[in-house]
């Protein structure tokens, strides 16, 4: 049956636009107040490592600027060409703000380098090493708040911001340490350093890019929320197993999902389908889980022989390390047909699977019709 409906109101995920709104708004104006200051100090002291930080910290209020577009165009209500809404659009700013990262440490990587190999001879002053200081305890503390922020409304773009600041501020702190060797011994190491931390910040873009394009391509769903839906559902005395839980994610905290359960062969479609509305209620309710279809598996009742070849069957077919679980198990005793699911892990063809195991069981039940239809390991743990 399908349930498409949203029993709540919108206030929860307006409250989350306002609050990363609000977040990248205080970085905005964060980081231009330090891009005002490095720069000013960067010129006048004649250091590149003090000017490509600055330039770092436009990069971070662009990206900024991204995430509240992101958030605003994925706060969109549906339509009717995208009737589930917008809320993926913040995993497209998320990207963005990743390349930005990513740019931001390749340029500085790129320049560092040159600056290595023609050296120039940086001029602090104690103002101007006050002023960097400065700059690392705001970074740190903008990171910290961006990053909780992000945290605590899931919304990858701040937390990928939160941890940009982070590491602006380990950058910032190199430079501090950098001017303060300088003008105690007359070395300059800023160059040097400048390559090191341009690595780190690379990095840091390259595995935000790759987190979100997991999330676009449609990563295993968090197997807390799996299994806490799977545990609502298995809660109704009715329900022998929950199986095949599907989850279709249209952005932060919008998750849609399929699942199978399994009742006995005496319900009515009165008794399964007011089952059905109770349990979709309660997981959305608990979970944020909108059910969108709740599909149903039988089980014999009342015959010892069935049950018996049933628990043959499983210890056949699990014995196989491939096969990760078997479902959905129904014999009818009159027609000889056998038929139940498999989960299968990503070790093994499903067509080899198959034939595998229809092989060994028509080999062990010679009169019966046996259908057996695969399943993906997708919210399963192997």
């Amino acid at each position: 049956m399908m349930s498409n409906a949203k029993p709540v109101s919108e206030t929860p995920e307006m409250n989350r636009d306002q609050v990363i709104v609000r977040t990248s708004v205080i970085g905005i104006l964060a980081n231009v107040m330090l891009v005002a200051f490095k720069m000013v100090v960067g010129v006048v002291s004649n250091s590149i490592a003090v000017i490509l930080d600055a330039v770092n910290n436009l990069s971070d209020a662009l990206s900024s600027i991204i995430t509240i577009v992101g958030t605003k165009l994925a706060g969109k209500k549906p339509d009717k060409k995208h009737p589930l809404g917008y809320g993926r659009i913040e995993y497209l700013s998320a990207m963005i703000v990743s390349g930005i990262v990513l740019y931001a440490g390749i340029t500085s990587a790129v320049e560092s380098v040159k600056k290595s190999i023609h050296p120039e001879t940086p001029d602090y002053s104690v103002v101007s090493l006050v002023i960097i200081a400065v700059a690392v305890a705001v970074k740190i503390l903008l990171g910290r708040y961006v990053k909780a922020q992000g945290r605590k409304v899931n919304s990858g773009s701040l937390i990928a911001s939160g941890s940009d600041a982070m590491f602006d501020a380990i950058l910032s702190g190199s430079v501090l340490a950098c001017a303060v060797i300088f003008m105690l011994s007359g070395v300059s190491l800023e160059a040097y350093v400048g390559v090191v931390i341009s690595a780190f910040i690379i990095k840091s873009g390259i595995e935000m890019m790759i987190e979100t394009l997991n999330e676009i391509l449609g990563a295993r769903a968090d197997k807390e929320i799996t299994d806490r839906v799977k545990a609502l559902l298995t809660e109704e005395p009715e329900v022998r197993g929950a199986y095949d839980l599907y989850m279709y994610n249209y952005g932060p905290d919008k998750n849609y999902a399929s699942v199978h359960i399994e009742l006995p062969d005496t319900m009515t479609v009165r008794e399964v389908d007011r089952l059905t509305r109770r349990l979709e209620t309660r997981v959305y309710r608990e979970t944020g889980v909108i059910l969108t279809g709740v599909g149903l598996y039988s089980y014999n009742t009342g015959d010892s022989e069935a049950v018996r070849i049933q628990n043959d069957v499983r210890g056949r077919v699990l014995a196989h390390d491939w096969a990760v679980q078997l479902h959905g198990f129904y014999l009818d005793m009159e027609t000889k047909e056998m038929r139940f699911d498999v989960v299968m892990s990503f070790d093994i063809d499903v067509k080899e699977g198959l034939e595998t195991l229809c092989r060994e069981l028509r080999e062990a039940y010679p009169g019966y019709q046996i259908s057996i239809a695969p399943d993906v390991d997708v919210s399963v743990t192997e």
